[in-house]
């Protein structure tokens, strides 16, 4: 699994970075989390605002931070 969180590094980037981190390691799941900070590279996923949860090339959250339980119901769709 891949998981993008796509953001300029601003606190709340970094939240929806370590609860996707801390959501991926309870469910023991396979998966590389990459951050991405380029705004060109951001826009191509169709985000207007940060932070954004992308995983396997889907958006699932964008604008917000959800919390570690929020993202491993979401995780654990995939």
């Amino acid at each position: 699994m891949k998981i993008q969180i796509l953001g300029p590094g601003c606190k709340n980037c970094k939240k929806l970075q370590e609860n996707t981190e801390k959501a991926v390691a309870a469910l023991g799941i396979d998966a590389t989390i990459e951050k991405v900070e380029d705004f060109a590279e951001i826009a191509r996923f169709g985000v207007l605002k940060t932070p954004g949860l992308v995983v396997d090339g889907e958006v699932l959250i964008s604008g917000k931070v959800p919390a570690e339980k929020t993202i491993k119901a979401l995780l654990a769709k995939e």
